[in-house]
């Protein structure tokens, strides 16, 4: 069996990794020709640990290659997945406009049977309007609208462990509805995955909508889990509490469970923030409401903000000749993905009260730059007080505070005796609560984690004069 991806995104290249991996013939249609030299040089257009290596691997054993050419790639492929984007519109439902193209494409092209996978996160209904555009084309083209079915199957891909969440899924979600292709397309999926299979089954069969309802609420549920330990978090500083020990506490329910119970400044990334707008937008259309998840959004808004206002209280709202640092930019670790990261909100609301702000990220330091600059449209000049530097220790000389916002684990056990000679005030704002906030009060650092019972810890710190001629240089 031979496999077209359509979208050579971080999905597609992901998903056609990864089958090629399996011993898969997979074909990457792109209609982007620069992506596509791009990757049959070698070069990879994203950021995620291992799929350079695993590409360029397969690409040189011949079981993947990339083109920009429709009528080859539907000819070649007899499971043809949809991996375009649905980027959110201002009402926050999901623009099918790409997923829909394809649909067309497909079906001008279409010679003979294909199973048509949504790989794509889609609203409840995309496989049917999938299934309308295909029938159109054949139908245009004098052909029988019979030659095809639309299958879901929802990725669960983490950016950073995307590959071994692939390779090591903990279920496979296909959706497929009744109708004269059901048992061969059940048949095709099978053995699609039947590498995954082998041991015990890992695939939950069931209706395409179905399918398609269980992606955005899966990530609803985990966006939920995030704010609400948010707002606990918030509660507890001023409880006097300390959220570490409350999530130790509760994640030991085995109801419960640990995963997504860490507090910090706010989720973001391609998916939590955009699917749970669809979601919303999604329920709104038909007559309902998604209290819990218009909450959830909400409270992560609100969470962007709370380093910035914490600094605020006791610098001042006019920040101007304050130096800030920050360590990190992407909206997690193990990714350049700067969509929606919250260093995104606070590096920009610094910017406007006038401080300088000095950045320091392992990896996403050139898509931060666009990020901002796209933030920064008409308001240009604020750039002039941003600096991007090359190690993290460079970002912190002579700075009045340091923010935390990413948990790369290069900043998990830094050198604090060399930042607090080398910081003008040793004052850090962890928003990951990577630190111990005792031992940096030991040390004379000034700490206010999220939810760790410090909003006071050694904040009276005074700002330390650098004379220093080696930390000066």
């Amino acid at each position: 069996m031979r496999v077209t991806v359509i979208g050579s995104g971080y999905v597609g290249l992901v998903t056609g990794a990864c089958l090629s991996d399996l011993g898969f013939k997979v074909v990457c249609l792109d209609k982007d020709e620069n992506k596509v030299k791009m990757l049959q040089a070698g070069e990879v257009p994203i950021y995620e640990p291992g799929l350079k290596e695993l590409l360029s691997r397969n690409h040189a054993e011949g079981r993947i290659c990339f083109t920009t050419d429709a009528q080859l790639a539907i000819d070649h492929g007899d499971v043809l997945f949809i991996a375009v984007g649905t980027p959110a519109q201002e009402d926050g439902s999901a623009d099918l406009a790409h997923v829909l193209s394809v649909a067309a494409m497909v079906g001008r092209n279409l010679k003979d049977f294909k199973l048509i996978v949504n790989k794509s996160t889609v609203p409840v209904g995309t496989a049917d309007r999938v299934r309308a555009a295909v029938k159109h084309e054949l139908t245009q083209r004098g052909m029988s609208s019979e030659m095809f079915d639309v299958v879901s199957n929802p990725e669960f891909l983490k950016e950073g462990a995307a590959i071994d969440d692939f390779m090591r899924p903990d279920r496979i979600v296909v959706g497929i509805d009744d109708g004269i292709h059901h048992e061969k397309s059940q048949r095709m999926m099978g053995d699609l995955y039947a590498s995954f299979n082998r041991h015990h089954s890992r695939t939950v069969w069931m209706d395409v909508r179905s399918a398609e309802l269980t992606k955005y609420a899966a990530n609803a549920m985990l966006a939920t889990r995030i704010s609400f330990m948010n707002e606990i978090a918030n509660l507890a500083d001023a409880l006097g509490a300390d959220v570490d020990q409350i999530r130790r506490g509760i994640g030991a329910d085995n109801r419960i469970g640990y995963s997504f119970l860490y507090a910090g400044c706010g989720y973001g990334g391609s998916c939590f923030p955009k699917d749970t707008q669809a979601l919303v937008s999604t329920a709104h259309a038909h007559g309902q409401l998604m209290s819990v998840v218009n909450a959830t959004e909400q409270v992560n808004e609100r969470q962007k903000t709370l380093l910035v206002d914490r600094l605020v209280k006791r610098l001042g709202n006019d920040l101007t000749g304050r130096k800030i640092a920050v360590w990190g930019l992407a909206f997690k670790p193990n990714t350049d993905d700067m969509r929606e990261a919250p260093s995104r909100v606070v590096i920009k609301s610094l910017l406007e009260r006038g401080a300088h702000v000095t950045a320091y990220d392992p990896v996403a330091g050139h898509e931060a730059m666009v990020a901002l600059k796209l933030d920064c449209a008409g308001q240009e000049a604020l750039l002039n007080n941003f600096t991007l530097v090359a190690h993290d220790m460079d970002a912190l000389h002579g700075v009045d505070a340091l923010m935390v916002l990413t948990e790369w684990k290069n900043f998990h056990n830094p050198d604090f005796q060399a930042m607090k000679l080398s910081m003008r005030t040793p004052y850090i704002l962890d928003g990951r609560n990577l630190y111990n906030p005792d031992a940096l009060a030991d040390l004379g650092i000034a700490y206010q984690g999220i939810g760790r019972r410090n909003e006071l810890i050694n904040l009276s710190v005074e700002p330390v004069m650098l004379e220093t001629p080696a930390l000066n240089a």
